[in-house]
């Protein structure tokens, strides 16, 4: 028979160090003498959404948490308002402990599984955020959200964050039954399009160690510059968080390459607030122009889609950002910036089409970061972002890539026969692309929604 244990339900929280959750659960235990239980539960459905590249680096960081666990961590299948309570019911535990979530999908799940477990006389305990500040924390003068990211960043730094703490100490993990391990969650191989970082908290802390003591010193310059190694690459481990945003931010420097790093990370901050007081904003336009934005749709419209995604549109500094995307499951972010202009303001393809590919082969891929990242680009989001704002890809070219560098690494048969001709022209489209969207401002002032 299983001992009674606190359950510790472990979602985008998969780490020890600076665990709020973990530590709340740990006190719980160590008043009642008991062991803890590390819970994870495989929910099917929503494992789909990922993409197999997401889905094998969640299998590597939950086997890193497994074996910090010395291999108790217990995998269940199924429907978390009912894997959860049954859990919490074999190990006598009167409460579960989990990082509260933030997404719509989160939040829903979460009020079903509290629920379910107040009919067995039992609590849903909800301690921290994968956040700095909690989504919702910080507002304006009003009381409502931020919708532009520059006073956003300023209240979220005067909010401030507790500094990181350590993983508990003492802890014993208890043994129950799991119906699958770590490595059962990986996809196919042949499914994995991407060469995958090493997964894991450890990974984790090492590459912020890395980082810090390195690219940061120019972080502020090389930044913006795909052909460097200029970025810290540690947005797969805050998705998963096998490392706390804190934990980075305790460790930032002052300095005009800290500023920029800070606030960076303040706008996956931003835009999960958004989000939090916009669920809908996940693949609706915040802004009501946008809702009349006309797209393009047909067969061309596919084949220019599918040119996108493969990486041959003709235009190199695009068509390497897509083809790195494929390669490794990721994208500078500049060059994310630069393929969602072209998609939607030379190709005229809805950004959701392009939000979900992203979101299948990213291993970082997080709703309100993408969705609102593809939103800002495509003029119909957050911030003072205008839609007039159109990315020259050959303009980019020169700044981001001055030698060729980059498009070198990714389209090595760039100025050779192989390499097709732009699909479109640029400066037609742009001006296309301005037309469409006065063509929109002009319906949505007539449908009393500008």
């Amino acid at each position: 028979m299983t001992p009674s244990a606190v359950v510790v339900w472990f979602r985008r929280d998969l780490r020890l160090a600076d665990h709020p959750a973990l530590q709340a659960a740990a006190d719980e235990a160590r008043t009642l003498g008991r062991s803890l239980l590390g819970l994870f539960v495989v929910e099917e459905g929503l494992l789909a959404t990922g993409g197999p590249n997401r889905r094998a680096y969640l299998a590597r960081t939950l086997a890193a948490l497994d074996g910090a666990l010395d291999g108790r961590l217990v995998l269940r299948r199924g429907r978390p308002e009912a894997v959860v309570p049954q859990v919490a019911a074999e190990v006598s535990a009167s409460t579960v402990h989990a990082t509260g979530d933030c997404a719509p999908y989160g939040r829903r799940r979460d009020a079903r599984v509290a629920e379910a477990l107040a009919g067995d006389d039992r609590r849903l305990v909800r301690t921290g955020s994968p956040y700095a500040v909690s989504p919702g924390r910080v507002l304006t003068g009003d009381g409502g959200p931020y919708r532009v990211f520059t006073p956003f960043r300023r209240a979220w730094a005067a909010h401030g964050w507790p500094a990181p703490t350590d993983a508990p100490a003492g802890v014993r993990w208890a043994q129950a039954g799991r119906e699958l391990a770590p490595a059962d969650l990986e996809p196919d191989a042949g499914d994995i399009t991407a060469t995958l970082p090493t997964a894991g908290e450890a990974a984790a802390t090492d590459l912020s160690g890395a980082f810090l003591g390195g690219p940061f010193a120019t972080y502020d310059e090389d930044r913006d510059r795909p052909d460097l190694a200029g970025t810290s690459r540690l947005s797969p481990h805050l998705r998963f968080g096998a490392i706390h945003p804190r934990q980075i931010l305790d460790r930032v420097p002052a300095g005009t390459s800290g500023d920029v790093f800070r606030s960076e990370l303040a706008w996956r901050e931003f835009y999960a607030d958004v989000l939090w007081h916009r669920p809908d904003s996940a693949w609706a336009p915040l802004s009501p122009v946008g809702a009349h934005l006309r797209t393009d749709t047909g067969p061309e419209a596919d084949a220019r889609f599918a040119a996108w995604v493969a990486g041959r549109t003709g235009y190199p500094l695009v068509d390497a950002g897509m083809r790195q995307l494929s390669a490794e499951g990721w994208m500078h972010n500049r060059l994310r910036m630069l393929t969602a202009s072209f998609l939607v303001k030379d190709l005229h393809l809805p950004w959701q089409r392009g939000a979900a590919h992203f979101l299948d082969l990213l291993v970082d891929g997080d709703l309100a970061s993408n969705n609102h990242g593809w939103q800002w680009v495509a003029g119909t989001g957050t911030d003072a972002a205008p839609f007039y704002r159109v990315f020259s890809p050959d303009r980019q070219a020169e700044r981001l890539d001055p030698a060729g560098a980059y498009v070198a690494r990714y389209v090595p048969e760039h100025g050779t026969p192989d390499y097709p001709a732009p699909i479109v022209d640029h400066a037609v489209e742009r001006a296309e692309a301005l037309d469409r969207w006065q063509e929109a401002k002009e319906t949505a002032a007539r449908a009393g929604s500008a």
